[in-house]
């Protein structure tokens, strides 16, 4: 039987090597991340957020009103809506291609896209 300081060895040197590995995926994403924003299956616009500096808002229409998008260095988030349910509100800032922003009403979605060799992973992949 083996001693319980070769144990501790054991899952400690686990431990390091999986820190060290989150790390670097969450250290590695240094490539450009871009916002593509589509309104009823066509793209409206696309932000590359790694470039942003300065802040900013714009304006897009849809059938149940307007949403106020705003933009600030690496996230973007809808900042008000006409939509009567707010869900792309509630749902704030994104800065990962994780989940998108929807807005069913006004028929816009927001996606991230990183480079493909960075791409992030969550919980679920693993």
């Amino acid at each position: 039987m083996r001693s319980t300081k070769f144990w501790i060895l054991l899952i400690a040197a686990a431990l390091v090597v999986c820190l060290a590995a989150a790390a670097a995926v969450m250290l590695g994403n240094t490539g450009s991340c871009v916002a593509r924003v589509y309104q009823n299956g066509q793209l409206l616009r696309a932000v590359d957020l790694s470039q942003v500096e300065e802040g900013y808002t714009f304006t897009v229409s849809g059938p149940a009103g307007e949403n106020l998008v705003q933009v600030e260095p690496g996230r973007i988030r809808v900042a008000a809506a006409d939509c009567p349910d707010q869900v792309c509100v509630h749902q704030g800032w994104i800065s990962t291609g994780i989940a998108p922003i929807v807005c069913l009403p006004n028929q816009l979605v927001i996606q991230i896209q990183s480079d493909s060799h960075n791409q992030q992973v969550d919980g679920v992949t693993g």
